[in-house]
């Protein structure tokens, strides 16, 4: 099986963050052409994209707050006009504000539940469109195992991540006539700048509790991606692929 992709075009959204940034350099080296979205770390997409084109790739950055329908619909139809795609939407977008569900307060709810899960409905609906008329498209949801399993103290973020799972086997369902899947990733515990700020105490606690006895990489979460957009990828849709070392089982 072969994850090559050349020629192919890609929008990441989120890919200013660890596992977005791995996503991008996992597309880019099957050789997909690339935008990077980002909502504000314009440092980090820009040396990204840099890193990618001087690598040999091709990559471009584009600002967007895709929690608003017309900056979502703007964001795709710039990426279409640029590469005359993209054939692949890698919803990766997202945030975390956490607090035990008696104490969140309405902003938090809705800022997590707009991110995680509208923007994800808003960039699909837009890419969905080109992709039909050409009969072909690759859609791949970032989700998590808290999805699956329920966290505390992350309420919203459990409720969007979860119902990224069922948008996702209902869009796979509409447009599989079409040529086009639609796949979610569930990563458990990934090693990254989100992971690192948290007390030694918590990830001693977490790893225990992960069977294999270690955080993920977010290679090992962009291996997949690649895997789904690649014509190897071509007869799984509507699945939803657990990455986390056994945690949720």
């Amino acid at each position: 099986m072969t994850t090559d992709l050349k020629g192919k075009s890609a929008l990441v959204t989120g890919a200013s963050g660890a596992i977005g940034g791995a996503i991008a350099r996992a597309l880019a080296a099957a050789g997909v052409r690339l935008v990077l979205h980002y909502n504000a770390n314009t440092v980090a997409a820009d040396e990204l994209a840099a890193e990618i084109n001087g690598s040999g790739g091709e990559a471009f950055t584009l600002a967007a707050d895709i929690t608003d329908a017309n900056q979502a619909a703007g964001l795709v139809k710039e990426a279409t006009a640029r590469w005359d795609g993209p054939d692949i939407l890698v919803n990766n977008a997202g945030i975390t504000r956490d607090g035990l569900l008696a104490r969140m307060s309405d902003a938090d709810w809705d800022a997590v539940l707009d991110t995680n899960l509208k923007s994800v409905f808003l960039c699909t609906r837009a890419v969905l469109r080109p992709m039909m008329r050409a009969r072909h498209g690759r859609v791949i949801n970032i989700s998590s195992v808290s999805g699956i399993m329920g966290n505390a103290g992350q309420a919203n973020y459990s409720a969007a991540k979860a119902g990224l799972l069922g948008f996702t086997r209902a869009v796979a369902r509409e447009v599989a006539p079409r040529g086009i899947t639609v796949n979610a990733i569930a990563p458990g515990f990934i090693d990254s700048p989100m992971t690192d700020a948290l007390p030694e105490a918590t990830i001693s606690a977490v790893t225990d509790a992960i069977p294999l006895g270690r955080m993920g990489r977010p290679d090992e979460i962009a291996a997949w991606v690649a895997f789904l957009a690649s014509d190897a990828g071509a007869y799984v849709t509507g699945q939803t692929i657990v990455v986390d070392g056994g945690l949720a089982m």
